[in-house]
């Protein structure tokens, strides 16, 4: 039979999947990191924003380098347990990798460490589905915007996301008060849309040190719990991201 030439839709987000032998050259490189640097931190990440990331990333390119991938690789990488672990120790760093979490190897001593992470917080806007950190509301009457009244070429796009306005010789007006999101609420598309009109930002990119792992004295030291409920094998998210991401 003929083979159908209709065009097909084939989406753009599909990717192939992982190869043995990459799975074996993603375990080949944490491994040689684990052997080239004296200290690996364990980190979780919200809000990952990878042009910020990215930034940081190479400002430390001299010191240090981030490994973040698929967990399941990480793991089997350093070893889930005692009797496969890769140094003695690090399957204690390697029992708590799950969900959003990054490998991080360096050179600098553990407080120029601490200060780097602790100091890093950008905030942007929310996206669909992340959490509002607050309420928003706007009141009746004319809408002002964060440089002053609303252009009135966007008062059809406010009308779609579910605010009750109207155009007042020009003016957009709210015709009654309107409450954006709630603390809590999961963002739909509108909501994340409105808040970004209206240059309320909701997200903050930031990294915490979990644990780490010093291959002097092969020490693991505990820097914080992980409270979060993220799945268990979430692994890096982002563009291009089922890999193991070096500088």
């Amino acid at each position: 039979m003929p083979k159908s030439k209709r065009n097909k839709v084939v989406p753009l987000t599909k990717t192939k999947k992982k190869t043995k032998e990459w799975k074996e050259g993603a375990i080949s490189t944490v491994r040689k990191l684990c052997d080239e640097y004296p200290v690996v931190y364990l980190f979780k990440y919200q809000n990952m924003r990878n042009d910020k990331f990215k930034e940081f990333r190479e400002e430390h390119m001299d010191t240090s380098r981030f490994c973040m991938g698929s967990n399941k690789v990480l793991q089997v990488a350093l070893g889930r347990q005692e009797s496969d672990e890769y140094k003695q120790n690090i399957s204690e760093l390697s029992n708590r990798i799950r969900g959003k979490i990054g490998l991080f190897f360096t050179k600098l001593p553990q407080p120029e460490v601490i200060s780097l992470f602790e100091n890093l917080e950008v905030l942007d806007y929310a996206r669909t589905g992340s959490k509002a950190t607050e309420d928003f509301e706007l009141l009746e009457g004319p809408v002002e915007g964060p440089t002053g009244p609303l252009a009135h070429t966007l008062e059809p796009l406010l009308r779609r996301y579910g605010m009750p306005t109207k155009l007042n010789k020009g003016v957009v007006e709210l015709i009654a008060d309107h409450v954006v999101c709630k603390q809590g609420d999961t963002l739909t598309p509108g909501q994340a849309a409105l808040l970004r009109v209206f240059d309320v930002k909701m997200a903050a990119f930031k990294m915490t040190l979990l644990c780490c792992w010093e291959c002097e004295g092969e020490k693991f030291t505990v820097l914080a719990e992980d409270e979060s409920d993220d799945e268990e094998d979430e692994g890096f998210e982002g563009t291009g991201t089922e890999q193991i991401m070096l500088p």
